[in-house]
This record gives C-alpha cells, structure tokens and sequence, in this order.
C-alpha cells in the first residue's frame, strides 16, 4: 500500500479518536460550571454545552481534514512517524488551547455569576 495512504489513515484514525475522545470528556465535567454558571438551569445549561461540542468538533474536524495534505515524499516507516508526529502533535496543541480557553471563559462567567448572586443578596427585598 503507499506509504502516504497509511500515514493518511493513520492521521485521520487518531486524530478523530482524540477527538471524540477529548470532546465527550469536556462535555461530561463541563456541565457541572454550566449548571453553576446559569444557576442551575440545567436546561439552558445543557443547550450550552451541546453547543459548546458541535463548536468543539466543527473546529477540530476541520483543521484536521484541513491539514491532511502532505506535500512531502514519504518512503519509510520513519517519515511515517516523524509526519504523524508533527501533525497529531499540533492537533493536541489545538485540542489543549482550546479546553484552557474554556476553562478561562467558564470561570470569568462563574466570577461574575457569583458577583451578581452577591449584590443581589445585599439588596433590601423588593
């Protein structure tokens, strides 16, 4: 078989399994700062999140399949590793950035869902 199809194969076979692999683990322990965040309005909560994972995988799929040109001549297992080693690696990158980005957007909303609740308990009953 040539020797780009398998580096190909390969590439889109982990690639998409991190993926798949990394989306459903941010989107089970995410729920627990969307519930926080929006005060326990679960349902809200999970429509945001839902959407948080289609953004996830639009993303990911697309720079993935994106970036599966190779331009370079591949002629032993060797090329094929280091290949597979450059692209999946900038991936993770991709997939790391993206979940501290969260991570950094979840906790400004949780600050500011807690401030809120904050001011709103030091107001007089209406």
């Amino acid at each position: 078989m040539n020797q780009i199809i398998i580096t190909y194969s390969l590439y889109l076979f982990i690639t998409i399994a991190l993926t798949i692999w990394v989306a459903k683990t941010l989107f089970k322990n995410g729920k627990v700062f969307l519930y926080d965040i929006f005060h326990g309005n679960k349902e809200l909560a999970d429509s945001v999140n839902n959407l948080l994972l289609v953004g996830f995988y639009l993303i990911n799929m697309g720079y993935a399949i994106y970036t599966l040109q190779i331009t370079t001549s591949i002629t032993n297992t060797q090329q094929i590793l280091e290949k597979l080693s450059l692209k999946i690696g900038f991936i993770i990158l991709i997939l790391g950035v993206m979940h501290f980005l969260n991570l950094y957007i979840f906790f400004n909303l949780r600050k500011r869902a807690l401030q809120d609740n904050k001011r709103k308990e030091g107001l007089p009953p209406a």
